[in-house]
C-alpha cells in the first residue's frame, strides 16, 4: 500500500522534557524525529502535537516544536491520543495514513496506532522515531504492532516515498535533509 501525501497525517506523540531523558538511544531519536518532522513541513503534511499529563511531564521539547513550526499541542490524559475528542476531529475522511512517532512505544504509541487501525485508519510507525526506556519495550511494541496489522517504516523511507520524485525543489530539500 502506498502511502499518498493528499491523505496523509501525522501524530507527534509526547516528546515531553520530563520523559525524553529516560528515552533509550534519544539522542539519536531527537536526530531522527526532527529531521522526519522538518521534512513533512516541506512536504505538507499536517501534524498534530500531543503532551501526556504535561502538567505534571512538562511540555514536549522545543526542537520538536520548532520542527513543527508551532508550539501548539493536544493535552492528553489517555494514554492513546485517538480517545482524544481533539485527536479525532483533526483526523477526517480524508485521511487515510497516519504517521507515528514519538514515546513511549509500548504504551501512548502502540495503542494509538491500535485504535487508529481499528477506526479504519492506515497507521504507519516510524521506527526510528520512537523510543521507550527500555529497548526490549520498544521492540516488543513493533512486534506486536506488526501483528495487529500495522505497517513499520523509517523516516528516510517515508519522506521520499512521499516526496514520490527526484529533480523537484522538493526533492531536492528532502535531499539535504536526510544526508
Amino acid at each position: 500500500m502506498r502511502i499518498i501525501p493528499e491523505h496523509t497525517k501525522c501524530l507527534v506523540i509526547d516528546y515531553q522534557e520530563k520523559i525524553v531523558p529516560a528515552m533509550a538511544k534519544r539522542e539519536e531519536l531527537l536526530a531522527n524525529s526532527v529531521k522526519l518532522i522538518s521534512g513533512l513541513k516541506i512536504l505538507g503534511i499536517p501534524l498534530a502535537i500531543t503532551g501526556q499529563y504535561t502538567k505534571g511531564l512538562g511540555l514536549n521539547l522545543p526542537e520538536i516544536f520548532a520542527a513543527a513550526g508551532t508550539e501548539e499541542y493536544i493535552d492528553k490524559l489517555t494514554f492513546s491520543s485517538y480517545e482524544t475528542k481533539e485527536v479525532k476531529e483533526w483526523l477526517n475522511d480524508t485521511t487515510r495514513h497516519v504517521l507515528i512517532c514519538g514515546i513511549e512505544a509500548h504504551v501512548c504509541v502502540l495503542q494509538t496506532a491500535i485504535d487508529l487501525k481499528e477506526a479504519g485508519f492506515s497507521p504507519v510507525l516510524v521506527t526510528d522515531c520512537i523510543s521507550s526506556r527500555k529497548e526490549s519495550d520498544r521492540d516488543i511494541a513493533l512486534i506486536r504492532a506488526q501483528q495487529e496489522g500495522i505497517l513499520l517504516t523509517t523516516s528516510e523511507a517515508v519522506l521520499f516515498e512521499l516526496t514520490r520524485r527526484a529533480g523537484t525543489d522538493v526533492f531536492k530539500q528532502i535531499s539535504k535533509l536526510v544526508k
